[in-house]
């Protein structure tokens, strides 16, 4: 069954150095085993599109945790508004990233159903966070979908404050999927095939999915970057993944 009935809702849980944050979790009623995955969102923030993917994950059977990355920033502010002040100081610094997102894993595997599996997933900005997170906390499945600035900087004029973090990549916990179009500039196609090449020489499972027609974003619906076909093709890539390494 892959149709689960749902609960989602607004929690605190505690972040970077113990902080309480907001996080939106979800997780299917009834089922006593459940992989733990946690959600990174893109750079437009915590809104109501990514929150209806946390949902998906939840009708798939997974407990799903999305953290709020700007809520130190703008608390109670709306999505765009509080994206807007985080790019203004140059994005979420990387250390706290990785606090937030260790302490949204903690609190999924220490459910009363986890299955001790635990995986990561990106978008945007979020792909970029989600291949970080995996190089630094001990996850069993990595997803990044159209992560930038993985192998190259930021330009000159981006207001992102970010290095590139593909000389972690030799200390990958587990395997990647990479899911990325061909019509994106951030990651454009050179940057994806430096990436699969290092993780190709470093010998780290992973595989790429590339889609022609698509760019920056096509998971967004509510964007008109959202291209369905493309979408559809890479859910279905992620639900086998994640059913292989965390569990359905």
């Amino acid at each position: 069954m892959t149709d689960h009935a749902v609960l989602g809702e607004e929690i605190a849980f505690q972040g970077a150095k113990g902080e309480w944050i907001e996080g939106f979790f979800a997780r299917p009623l009834g089922l006593t085993s459940v992989g733990s995955v946690v959600v990174i969102h893109h750079m437009p923030g915590y809104d109501e599109a990514t929150k209806e993917i946390a949902i998906r994950f939840a009708r798939h059977g997974y407990a799903v945790l999305m953290p709020n990355l700007y809520f130190r920033e703008a608390p109670g502010a709306a999505p765009d508004d509080a994206a807007a002040i985080a790019r203004s100081k140059g994005g979420v610094p990387d250390d706290r990233l990785l606090g937030d997102v260790s302490g949204a894993r903690d609190f999924l595997l220490h459910q009363p159903n986890a299955n001790g599996k635990s995986g990561v997933i990106g978008y945007c900005s979020g792909g970029r966070q989600s291949f970080l997170s995996g190089c630094e906390l001990p996850f069993d499945a990595i997803v990044d979908c159209y992560g930038a600035f993985v192998v190259n900087q930021p330009p000159s004029e981006s207001p992102m404050k970010v290095t590139a973090v593909v000389d972690r990549a030799s200390k990958l916990t587990g395997p990647v999927l990479g899911l990325f179009g061909n019509d994106d500039s951030y990651p454009g196609p050179d940057e994806v095939n430096r990436l699969d090449e290092v993780l190709t020489k470093l010998n780290k499972a992973h595989e790429f999915h590339r889609y022609d027609g698509a760019g920056h974003a096509f998971f967004n619906t509510a964007s008109p970057s959202y291209r369905p076909e493309a979408a559809m093709d890479a859910w279905g890539h992620i639900f086998t993944f994640f059913g292989t390494h965390l569990g359905a």
